[in-house]
């Protein structure tokens, strides 16, 4: 059933552009994931950096022996500075690039970075605007490459450098994803919810969706009936 579901799903999705054989990574130093990195500090500072309260963090949404085969990914659209440095990266950006590829570097939340680790090649994952004036899904991205060493945690000059990372044992990793299509309009946070309280009450795909029960994570896993639904919300008039 898992199987007819994806394929029906992929089918709906055949106006998407080709894969292109090369790729273009785009500069790290301009990433604007929504890296989550507050939630990991946060608890470093409250149990001292123990390595147990990490592992907690991991696993506070669902067992790691669970396996997704949808995705949905955060970044900035909107221009934001560290150390003078504009982290933006919407899905525009992404579409601008040479080959509309680029890696997904910069995330340093512990969850987070399993689910991308779980990620397979040709798995498809929406593309959420966050932390800007309306947050929501623009678009729909495939993962085309899985989980390799994220360089940036090493560059004492990116944002996303982490002095506690080690080239021998490298804590964070990243994947490449490619851009496949806009939705055919964009589906606001505020409507999104309005399904996840409906949903909640009277039962529906989205009354566990990890976009409101762990809303920071900036990786995050879908179901296929949660993908499918969402998806579907395109072609419907706004909530």
């Amino acid at each position: 059933m898992e199987d007819q579901r994806t394929k029906l799903t992929n089918d709906r999705l055949r106006k998407m552009p080709p894969k292109k054989k090369a790729r273009v990574y785009k500069a790290a130093a301009t990433s604007g994931k929504d890296d989550d990195s507050e939630t990991v500090y946060s608890v470093k500072e409250t149990v001292g950096g123990k390595k147990k309260a990490a592992v907690s963090v991991e696993s506070s949404i669902s067992p790691s022996s669970l396996q997704y085969c949808h995705w949905l990914m955060k970044s900035e659209p909107e221009s934001r500075f560290e150390n003078g440095i504009d982290v933006k990266f919407g899905i525009e950006d992404l579409k601008a690039l040479p080959i509309q590829t680029s890696c997904w570097d910069g995330v340093r939340n512990y969850q987070a970075r399993n689910f991308m680790r779980q990620m397979k090649e040709g798995q498809l994952a929406f593309f959420y605007h966050s932390n800007c004036k309306e947050p929501g899904i623009a678009g729909i991205i495939k993962i085309v490459k899985e989980a390799y060493v994220d360089h940036t945690q090493f560059d004492k000059k990116d944002v996303h450098y982490d002095a506690t990372s080690k080239p021998g044992n490298p804590k964070w990793s990243m994947v490449d994803v490619q851009y496949q299509r806009m939705m055919k309009r964009f589906l606001p946070l505020s409507e999104l919810k309005k399904y996840h309280l409906q949903h909640r009450a009277k039962g529906g795909p989205l009354k566990d969706m990890v976009l409101f029960t762990r809303a920071r994570l900036s990786v995050q896993p879908l179901t296929t009936e949660e993908f499918d639904f969402v998806l579907s919300l395109e072609d419907k008039e706004p909530l």
